[in-house]
């Protein structure tokens, strides 16, 4: 009897076993063909801290010292973190608390950073000091917002500005860890400005740019979102122009910053895809007759979003993209890299992005955000102007 029952539950384990072993190893729907892609270095984890701009910023700065020197670094994220919370919050009480205190912030910010106080590997100083396997910034950044506005009520009478800056840097010892004055990298001792200089990068090499229809063409502007703390100028041009310059750098060698939005719901965390699908039943229909033949016109328009099946596209336009914007459906709430072009089975173009949640999702920590989905949603660009084609370098006057 114990026999037929160690019998019975051993089929019925497999019974069950095999099915979910199935789904596991099931391929995604979208299968990707890479066509281009920029050497870059490995994907990271933000985790629970917030810094997406950052870790998309290091990872630009580090494909830089890749491709101009040939070194493949592993950079310290919350060495540039600090040093942007340092001049926030200096900025934030100079400025009698009407500026940006968050833990958001640009891409660019790390090339400020790198500048201003130079980088250190992430071995050195990785960050993690409270034990925990990952970021979590949860506590720090409101242990800093509550001494922002400490100082900001001038509790003392005045605001002590002797003092502020040392409490500051106790509590970001506290939470990340005192930065060493020097490390060493194979071998040889460097300071954090140093080390800088020996994988020189040039501030001044670097631009942000992207496409608003009421700002003047080719010309900079102040881009106007909340996490743009340093006041950052972009270069304006053609929602075409931009579209084409991105290619041109990417298949040139050159990785390009990427702010954008990731609230909607075309940008899948589960299936590491981004899409502006068709809401036309009848294009969608027309897309794939035979999946959705025996479906009532309910029941397609549900599939929008399911990533059941490669779905068609809405066109984007610019006036869509300004919309966007204007509207907030478009905000700055995330940062990446692109560092290819792929195309999926049915030919539809797609970037390769680089994203910050570690190894995640089927394609390992990369999403595929489809062509229309970067014109919608897209804030600006961060290149090394050497990635500009010699047209755009004349219309920019950067030459």
């Amino acid at each position: 009897m114990k026999t037929l029952k160690f019998t019975i539950l051993l089929v019925a384990a497999m019974f069950f076993t095999i099915p979910a072993q199935a789904q596991k190893d099931e391929k995604p729907v979208y299968q990707f063909t890479d066509e281009v892609e920029v050497p870059h270095t490995i994907v990271q984890n933000q985790a629970k801290s917030g810094t997406c701009w950052c870790f998309a910023g290091t990872g630009f700065v580090e494909a830089e010292i890749l491709r101009k020197y040939d070194v493949k670094l592993n950079l310290s994220e919350m060495f540039s973190v600090r040093w942007a919370y340092t001049k926030k919050f200096d900025r934030f009480v100079k400025l009698h608390s009407a500026t940006n205190l968050s833990v958001g912030g640009e891409i660019f910010d790390v090339l400020y950073a790198v500048n201003d106080a130079g980088m250190i590997t992430d071995e050195a100083y990785s960050g993690l000091v409270l034990g925990d396997p990952n970021h979590n910034h949860s506590e720090i950044q409101k242990c800093i917002d509550g001494y922002a506005r400490v100082v900001t009520q001038k509790s003392n009478g005045r605001v002590l500005y002797e003092t502020y800056p040392k409490v500051l840097n106790s509590i970001l010892d506290a939470y990340l860890g005192e930065v060493p004055e020097n490390f060493e990298y194979e071998g040889v001792k460097y300071t954090p400005k140093s080390f800088a200089e020996k994988y020189a990068l040039d501030i001044n090499e670097y631009v942000q740019f992207s496409s608003f229809m009421d700002q003047e063409m080719y010309e900079p502007f102040l881009l106007l979102i909340p996490d743009n703390w340093t006041y950052t100028m972009t270069y304006n041009m053609g929602f075409d122009d931009m579209m084409s310059e991105v290619d041109h750098a990417l298949s040139n060698g050159y990785t390009v910053g990427w702010a954008q939005d990731v609230s909607d719901k075309g940008f899948s965390r589960k299936d590491g895809v981004a899409i502006v699908p068709e809401d036309d039943v009848n294009k969608i229909r027309e897309s794939n007759p035979k999946a959705f033949k025996k479906m009532t016109d309910e029941e397609v328009l549900a599939k929008q979003y399911s990533f059941e099946y490669i779905m068609p596209e809405k066109q984007v336009t610019d006036e869509m993209h300004q919309r966007a914007y204007n509207d907030w459906s478009t905000g700055d709430d995330h940062s990446m890299l692109l560092v290819g072009i792929a195309h999926d089975q049915n030919g539809n173009k797609y970037y390769k992005v680089k994203n910050s949640w570690g190894e995640s999702g089927p394609y390992k920590g990369y999403w595929y955000c489809s062509e229309e989905f970067v014109k919608l949603h897209t804030v600006f660009f961060t290149v090394n102007k050497a990635a500009f084609s010699e047209t755009m370098k004349d219309k920019l006057n950067l030459k």
